[in-house]
């Protein structure tokens, strides 16, 4: 089953949803229809309920080469309010994507650029060709890296993203790797593989305990030290008592597979 697009291709295959960047005459860039039809694309996969796991990449060479230069051409004339609202936009597709309760796996076949880095840093999971680059140039154009920063720090943290924000510099794939931008780095011929073991892995655990796991890491560095206690211990007495629970428990005892596995 798929759904058809203009820049990108959203395709359904055993439980997986696959998100294809389709531009790649222009290396996958980004422009105001994508960002629209990238949020409708997580919006149809966030409400489905027979889906295990996302894969985003890229078509072709690139996975993403960051903003459209013929659409920044157009932005230049905007005005604030035209430029507010196309920024907005940006940030509920990060956001949506951020969110989505599914496990995500960026596989990342060739150069990720400004917000084509912001595209790999909100999801779950990395895996890179070794010919994959990665850049927050931004600031190379007198820009910065806004819209994306909640989620880039927060991967990256503070040390790094104070030295690649300011400087602009170009990472290799090991560089992303040693940084923390990136899980696993193969050579391009095995960019298939590691995904697909990666999509085996998660599809092993019970779906409803990854998305209560997404949840945790969104939730309990928020919630005060006094509070977290409560909170964590609320969400492990309802899964010790859900169907899902009961069954991997007792899977685990009888030495046999949980019945997601079967599914």
């Amino acid at each position: 089953m798929t759904k058809d697009y203009q820049t990108i291709k959203l395709e359904y295959h055993d439980r997986i949803a696959k998100v294809t960047l389709n531009r790649p005459r222009l290396r996958n860039a980004f422009n105001d229809v994508m960002i629209s039809e990238m949020t409708d694309a997580f919006k149809t996969i966030n409400n489905q309920d027979d889906l295990r796991v996302v894969v985003l990449t890229g078509e072709g060479q690139s996975f993403c080469a960051g903003a459209d230069l013929n659409w920044m051409k157009d932005v230049i004339n905007y005005t604030y309010e035209e430029n507010l609202r196309d920024s907005l936009n940006l940030s509920e597709m990060f956001h949506i994507m951020f969110n989505c309760p599914l496990p995500t796996i960026a596989r990342v076949n060739g150069a990720a650029i400004g917000g084509g880095t912001g595209m790999v840093a909100v999801c779950d999971i990395v895996i890179a060709s070794e010919k994959a680059v990665f850049s927050l140039s931004e600031v190379k154009l007198g820009l910065v890296p806004a819209c994306i920063s909640p989620y880039v720090i927060r991967r990256l943290g503070d040390k790094n993203c104070r030295e690649f924000f300011l400087t602009g510099e170009r990472l290799t794939a090991q560089k992303a790797l040693t940084a923390g931008l990136v899980n696993q780095v193969v050579p391009d011929e095995m960019l298939d593989k590691a995904v697909n073991e990666r999509v085996k892995q998660l599809i092993s655990s019970g779906p409803d305990a990854l998305t209560w796991c997404k949840q945790l890491l969104l939730n309990t560095p928020t919630i005060p030290e006094k509070d977290v206690g409560k909170y964590t211990a609320e969400i492990i007495t309802k899964l010790r008592m859900s169907d899902e629970g009961q069954e991997g428990m007792k899977a685990f005892f009888e030495k046999r597979k949980p019945k997601w596995c079967e599914n």
